[in-house]
């Protein structure tokens, strides 16, 4: 019978607390800093910012845990680190509980965290919440069996993150190698007002109509990620009723660009690749291109260029909600190569493409396998010597 206990009766919980801001610096003098979620980020965090006087500390393999505005997401750290307001630190009982094994039973948890989280202007919970979440502690030795095998699925994520990202960087170098630096326009291709090569640029609805169980699919910007368009990772419906009157106006094809104009993630540019209607917020700008003037994955590269995407987003309008107009959108500069390179690109870019396709629907394959063993951990269907040797 595996035990259950709350974190407080195997682990320490420092609650973190921001150091006087005069001793911050970014010149690496005293300890590593991290504030909240922000800064620790993904695994094996990288400081930003340092403390000559630090107050609340974490040491290396504790659990850091963001407390506040958002709840929930948890890392390891991997040094010695000042912690602010943002972040508790969870230390394990070592002869109890292994580091990596509570790292994975937290992130199972970050849902009930996430509702345990109180307060009007942002979301936070106590060391208290913390304390009292209940967690499975088998023994050492089934610990680390666990974690073993979770490790092992992990490694083959991020495996197949590589290989994508290595995909993406594929075909930024062509682009750079067929045109140039784009900024620069070192090519000196001729430049257009994006308006002048497109026989269409609107956007969205700008009243969010209600969703239903079962309807037309309804695109919002997270749908859309660099280049790619993926609706079945979260998918979302209206009426058909209230999608004609959308649809009336922006029309989306197969083959258009969808370029995101509102949010944190504006200035990311993907193309349609679904042959079904569905309806738009306006988060998103619709860009039908002049096939003879503009090819649609070339607009996409360019948009999505890290130098033309600085440039595009410096110009945003908004106060906490950066945007882009469509004014803005329809007066962006095009640098324009000769149409029959264009289509040589996007001929390059589509095999590129279907490779990467394949990646994807593996490593979502992948991520589906690791959450079903986490959550067989969770449940104790992990907890045997002998399942999990036969993993």
């Amino acid at each position: 019978m595996i035990e259950i206990k709350k974190i407080s009766e195997v682990c320490e919980i420092i609650m973190g607390q921001s150091p006087p801001s005069e001793s911050y610096n970014d010149k690496g003098i005293g300890m590593p800093f991290f504030q909240g979620k922000a800064e620790f980020g993904e695994l094996n965090p990288k400081p930003k910012w340092y403390c000559s006087s630090p107050i609340r500390v974490a040491e290396v393999d504790d659990i850091l845990i963001s407390v506040r505005a958002p709840v929930g997401d948890v890392n390891i750290a991997n040094l010695n680190c000042c912690i602010g307001r943002g972040l508790a630190a969870i230390r394990p009982n070592k002869e109890k509980l292994l580091a990596k094994f509570l790292f994975y039973i937290l992130t199972v948890k970050k849902r009930e965290l996430e509702n345990l989280g109180t307060g009007s202007t942002f979301k936070a919970i106590s060391k208290e919440d913390i304390a009292n979440i209940q967690i499975p502690v088998p023994n050492i030795d089934i610990q680390q069996k666990i974690v073993f095998t979770l490790n092992k699925a992990q490694e083959l994520i991020e495996k197949r993150k590589a290989q994508i990202e290595a995909l993406d960087q594929l075909t930024q170098s062509m682009y750079l190698k067929m045109f140039g630096d784009p900024v620069i326009n070192n090519k000196n291709y001729n430049v257009s007002k994006l308006s002048e090569l497109c026989r269409k640029i609107t956007d969205g609805t700008h009243h969010s109509p209600p969703m239903v169980n079962d309807g037309v699919p309804y695109i919002t910007a997270k749908h859309l990620s660099k280049g790619y368009l993926d609706f079945y990772s979260d998918p979302t419906y209206i009426s058909l009723e209230d999608h004609e009157k959308i649809y009336s106006r922006c029309n989306p094809e197969k083959g258009d660009v969808l370029y995101i104009k509102d949010g944190a993630t504006t200035g990311i540019a993907g193309i349609n690749h679904y042959d079904f209607e569905f309806s738009m917020l306006s988060s998103l700008a619709l860009i039908k291109v002049e096939p003879s003037k503009l090819n649609n994955y070339y607009l996409v590269y360019y948009l999505n260029n890290r130098g033309i995407y600085n440039k595009i987003t410096s110009n945003m309008s908004g106060g906490a909600i950066k945007r882009l107009t469509i004014k803005k959108i329809n007066n962006i500069d095009v640098v324009v190569p000769p149409i029959e390179l264009q289509h040589k690109f996007a001929e390059l870019v589509v095999t590129i493409e279907q490779k990467k396709r394949l990646f994807i629907d593996s490593l979502e394959e992948l991520q589906n396998n690791f959450n079903s063993l986490l959550q067989r951990a969770f449940n104790g269907e992990l907890f045997t010597e002998e399942k999990v040797s036969n993993l």
